[in-house]
């Protein structure tokens, strides 16, 4: 368990070589409407930290947070919010900008520690989100699946669901976080993996 995560708006970027320096670096990837920046409010107990909106696709940057407890602590520690992938009402051209600058984060950024990966636990995992964990796999990416919406899945469906979604991306119970950023279930530990991996250099 853990307090909030001393979060704050550093910077953002349309492409990874905008970016400035980092020391370590842990991203957040997901599909355009899994709830991603509630989970970041979530993290950081703050209901302004980053932009939620009803539609799909407000985060079009890579957005920084930095992890910094005060003026006196270690800089360079991230959280990166990246764009996300699937339902976003935007054109071909626009949809493709936002693929190869996520590819080339993730692939290229050399700071970058590992990744949560968020999966809707209402609605398991889809197509893209399976093509996105054997993409992970393939670039060699140590990541993370957290399971959102936890609280929108009735107790009685909740078992087989955790069981459908672990066969699904053929992980082990121990490897995927149970979170609802709206209940705050899971957001204790989420906030302890998280600081646990930005404080790895030490």
């Amino acid at each position: 368990m853990s307090g909030p995560l001393p979060l704050r708006f550093l910077c953002s970027a349309a492409k990874a070589e905008q970016l400035p320096p980092a020391e370590i670096e842990v991203a957040v990837v997901g599909r355009s409407n899994v709830g991603k920046s509630s989970l970041l409010n979530a993290l950081a107990n703050r209901k302004d930290l980053a932009r939620t909106s009803k539609t799909p696709g407000a985060t079009r940057l890579i957005n920084v947070f930095e992890f910094r407890e005060n003026d006196n602590a270690p800089g360079g520690r991230w959280l990166v919010d990246l764009p996300g992938y699937g339902y976003a009402k935007v054109s071909e051209t626009e949809r493709r900008r936002w693929q190869s600058m996520i590819e080339g984060y993730l692939i290229d950024r050399s700071t970058l520690h590992s990744v949560l990966l968020l999966i809707d636990g209402e609605i398991g995992p889809t197509p893209v989100d399976l093509q996105t964990v054997e993409w992970l796999r393939h670039i060699g990416r140590d990541f993370r699946v957290v399971a959102t919406k936890v609280d929108k899945v009735s107790p009685s469906r909740r078992d087989s669901r955790r069981r459908d979604l672990l066969a699904k991306l053929d992980l082990a119970r121990a490897d995927v976080s149970w979170v609802s950023a709206n209940a705050g279930i899971g957001i204790g530990e989420l906030r302890g993996l998280v600081t646990g991996r930005l404080i790895a250099t030490g």
